[in-house]
């Protein structure tokens, strides 16, 4: 008797422009396509642009290969001038693509999503499919208009040799329609962990005392990446409108921003208020001490930290750009106000520090909304993208 041969593992490639992309954002994505079988590889810069720590890189990279999943370092930048890096980043990926005979690859952010669908085109050609997620268009209502004229049509024209394009939030659904991918897909998110953002009293009164604030402190939170785009600043202009010596602004994250934010709060007298306290892995933990989490940004995706916050029961006051707005209602699930407006920030915060039952509510109607973004329901849709291909 013939024994039935066996089926060779499909070979697949995750990439993201920086490795701290795989390691907060493809964590499922890499665990589903390996329950399907797959053999898994990733692409992605592992030597700068990160926005996590250099330890973690180095222990995300550790992690992949005791997985068994082979990655590839390849000089994609973060700056789309970077014509050295890009060049670069394309001979590497098309070289790979030539020789490793990929069967899916799937591909995210805008100048690594290009770079690596230009490489694939001829690949795609003998069979290989291409999924794009898009974790918010560099264009969008309200963008400079150079920001249209550069990325609107490259991300056009590239759809072209795209298989399935995702979009994370209403605003991109609705642009990518007029797009030549040959599927469309909205996907909310990444998907949030609920279970690991249960809000806890004696933690919190823990985490507070270890980190020296008292319990009539009021502590404002940020998470993200220390820059012009997550836009701090404004946060530390609102502080100082507040003028109370018992708030206090903690900044988690790197960032370039990190000496002229401290140089401003030097300027307007609330240095003793404002704490980086740079790169930190728990984040749930520091959720818990929080009584507000301020998130100003002024260009957004569909926001991993703002989700985590709510499910936290934390509240909220937001900026009200694309993708804040497919989470947050004003005076709903927290608060929205203009990204520059430091008045109108320092007015939501004083109604959440001074009406602890509003507050209250905005924290319970947040937690519920947030469950639509759930790792369960985002799982779920992305099994089934990609069971087409696999």
């Amino acid at each position: 008797m013939k024994r039935k041969a066996r089926r060779r593992k499909q070979k697949v490639l995750v990439m993201a422009s920086v490795a701290s992309m795989l390691d907060l954002f493809n964590r499922d994505n890499i665990r589903i396509l390996m329950e399907n079988g797959c053999q898994v590889e990733v692409a992605a810069n592992f030597s700068f642009g990160n926005i996590t720590s250099r330890e973690r890189v180095r222990q995300y990279r550790m992690e992949l290969q005791r997985m068994g999943v082979v990655a590839h370092s390849v000089p994609v930048p973060r700056k789309a001038l970077d014509l050295a890096n890009i060049l670069r980043s394309y001979r590497m990926l098309k070289k790979l693509c030539q020789t490793a005979d990929y069967s899916l690859i799937h591909t995210q952010s805008p100048i690594g999503g290009a770079v690596l669908r230009l490489a694939a085109a001829p690949s795609r050609k003998k069979g290989c499919r291409i999924i794009y997620t898009a974790h918010g268009f560099h264009f969008y209502k309200g963008a400079p208009f150079l920001r249209w004229l550069l990325y609107y049509p490259v991300e056009k024209w590239l759809s072209a040799v795209t298989d399935t394009l995702i979009t994370i939030n209403a605003q991109d659904y609705r642009l990518a329609q007029s797009f030549f991918a040959r599927q469309v897909c909205y996907v909310p998110g990444i998907g949030i962990h609920l279970a690991d953002h249960c809000p806890d009293a004696e933690k919190r009164r823990r985490i507070r005392q270890a980190a020296g604030f008292r319990e009539r402190d009021f502590v404002i939170l940020s998470v993200g990446q220390l820059s012009r785009r997550k836009n701090q600043a404004v946060m530390i202009r609102a502080l100082a409108l507040l003028a109370k010596e018992h708030v206090h602004y903690v900044l988690a994250g790197l960032g370039g921003q990190a000496a002229r934010y401290r140089r401003l709060a030097r300027r307007l007298g609330v240095e003793r208020n404002v704490h980086l306290i740079g790169y930190r892995d728990d984040i749930p933990d520091l959720l818990q001490m929080a009584d507000c989490f301020a998130f100003p940004s002024r260009q957004e995706g569909l926001p991993v930290a703002l989700m985590e916050a709510m499910a936290a029961k934390v509240p909220i006051v937001c900026s009200r750009i694309r993708g804040n707005c497919d989470l947050v209602r004003d005076g709903r699930e927290g608060r929205l106000v203009d990204a520059d407006d430091a008045a109108g920030f320092a007015e939501a915060v004083r109604q959440i520090m001074e009406q602890p039952q509003l507050a209250k509510r905005y924290a319970i109607h947040a937690q519920k909304q947030v469950r639509k973004f759930s790792a369960e329901r985002v799982n779920a849709k992305m099994r089934q993208i990609y069971g087409q291909y696999l």
